[in-house]
């Protein structure tokens, strides 16, 4: 089957100014790209007026924990109607995939974040969830393979050094699926059990990643000025002291560290903006290969105890519980407020669990206010209903400024760390964040659009080894992302829907035409892509 399209303004992938051209596709590839071609027996599509581009790369995800549902199309829609065809998966630690079958702790693969709910298996390493999603769900996955996935799979939980048989089961489990095509190495710093790992630990991780030449990505230990991570308030913001500890545990080694998601949680963090870019620059120049990733949004996506202490965390429910415990973390909390400019009333409940709909979209603040408590006894409460698994949206994490700033870095990507949920209050980077970086960019706020296009493909591609994908160039996949740029510069965004995206393209069927969505060919266009 061939299908022309004529006409359009072509962004490459390579950074360079559109062009007027016409692109033939052929079954799941790119043909040729030319300023004119003629092609007997194709379907002619004129696309006068509309610019195509590679279907976006989403450069941070999670949706390897969706790609093997029995239906994932629901997962997925919300993407594609960004544009989005590719996602880099498995971040923060905590990919689907890489622990041991035999394991005793796969339920806490995930650190509560995730769930192997209405999967059509159990998927241990990248083969066995690449075997079954090729062809078998909507869009175009590559996995990382997550430390919190390897190091719970043998102790659990645990909060102490690993053993160095431990440690040894642990990178032969992340080298396995490396060697399967896993597209590098996530660190969570912030969840269970990443946060335990010492410096040392996280070194070995380091210098695997640098023997495969893979990106090590990490989810720092704080992403605020001051957190529950350190024992100090004072002094050095937390957020930079977690890219110190970045900076050392790479120092002279030749590996790719992808910075995640470059927030600035709380107004006294915003401060924080230049340094972060400084040190990621001075990564560089000493001979590290640092990136750094970003989204549209002002808001963010966590666990409900993204600001518990990690001694807490790691308290029995019956040591949460005592007086002295409480009297120390609410200490601590409170003082972390003042010095933060970022407090209970920023945290809205997504999700707590089933019965507790009516938590749903209130502040901490609110709710407490609600309930006659005062707001860290309200804040344990929830985190006690969700068996501190419970679901959050947080904001301040960036301003307009920071993101316009950031996005016009040479060494940044796009992406949404977002996913859908079956119950609660969405992110809402699921809907407009890729629009929204290219409304940006056509009002003169953002990156120029062939950079901006570059940062969502073919640097993406790049960056984590993808093969055929990422550039608009003959004998690449046909994934195509055909956009209307009058409509995404003059639409106002934030309206929990997608805006000028006109039709995609995954592997060379069509399963987006203006609104219509082809949900048959939906279900099985998207491939495992394997670094």
């Amino acid at each position: 089957m061939k299908t022309l399209l004529k006409h359009c303004r072509i962004y490459d992938g390579t950074g360079a100014d559109a062009f007027v051209g016409d692109i033939l596709i052929e079954n799941e590839t790119i043909v040729e790209v030319s300023p004119n071609i003629e092609a007997a027996n194709a379907e002619v599509v004129d696309l006068s007026g509309k610019s195509v581009s590679s279907g976006f790369f989403d450069a941070h995800s999670h949706n390897d924990w969706f790609a093997a549902k029995k239906d994932a199309r629901p997962y997925f829609e919300p993407f594609v109607r960004q544009g989005i065809t590719s996602f880099i998966t498995g971040n923060c630690g905590l990919s689907m995939t890489g622990f041991a079958k035999e394991s005793e702790h796969i339920d806490k693969v995930g650190a509560g974040l995730f769930h192997m709910d209405d999967l059509t298996g159990v998927y241990p390493d990248v083969d066995s969830l690449f075997s079954a999603i090729d062809a078998n769900t909507p869009l175009n996955v590559a996995s990382l393979t997550g430390h919190c996935s390897a190091r719970v799979s043998g102790t659990g939980y645990c909060n102490r050094p690993l053993t160095p048989e431990e440690r040894g089961e642990m990178l032969a489990l992340m080298e396995k699926n490396l060697q399967q095509g896993a597209c590098g190495v996530s660190l969570g710093l912030m969840y269970e059990p990443g946060l335990y790992a010492p410096k040392e630990e996280l070194r070995a991780v380091a210098e695997l990643c640098a023997r495969y030449d893979r990106p090590l990505t990490v989810h720092p230990r704080a992403c605020s000025a001051v957190s529950m991570a350190y024992p100090e308030l004072l002094g050095r913001a937390h957020l930079l002291r977690a890219l110190d500890e970045l900076e050392e545990i790479t120092k002279g080694l030749n590996v790719k560290l992808q910075y995640s998601h470059a927030i600035f949680v709380g107004t006294n963090s915003f401060k924080c903006q230049p340094e972060l870019v400084e040190i990621i620059e001075r990564m560089r120049a000493n001979g590290v290969d640092a990136m750094f990733d970003i989204y549209s949004e002002l808001l963010g996506v966590s666990v409900i105890t993204v600001i518990m202490p990690t001694w807490y965390q790691a308290l029995s429910p019956a040591d949460k519980r005592k007086f002295i415990n409480k009297f120390r973390f609410r200490i601590l909390a409170n003082a972390s407020i003042l010095l933060l400019g970022f407090g209970f009333n920023d945290i809205e409940i997504a999700y707590i669990g089933p019965g507790y709909e009516e938590y749903e979209g209130k502040t901490v603040r609110q709710i407490a206010k609600e309930q006659h408590m005062n707001n860290l006894d309200a804040y344990l409460m929830l985190c006690e209903k969700s068996n501190f698994a419970g679901r959050v949206n947080m904001g301040p994490y960036s301003t307009p400024e920071i993101i316009s700033s950031l996005s016009k870095h040479d060494n940044v990507l796009y992406m949404t760390d977002a996913w859908v949920e079956e119950h609660g209050i969405q992110n809402p980077a699921i809907y407009d964040c890729f629009p929204k970086f290219l409304h940006l960019s056509l009002n003169g706020t953002g990156d120029t659009m062939p950079r901006t296009i570059r940062k969502m493909t073919g640097a993406v591609a790049d960056r984590f080894s993808i093969p055929q994908r990422g550039y608009v160039k003959a004998g690449y996949y046909a994934d195509l992302t055909v956009f209307d740029e009058t409509e995404l510069k003059n639409t106002a965004p934030d309206q929990s829907k997608a805006f000028g995206i006109d039709r995609v393209y995954v592997n060379g069927k069509l399963v987006l035409n203006g609104d219509a969505l082809d949900k048959t060919a939906f279900a099985t266009s998207g491939h495992a892509m394997r670094a």
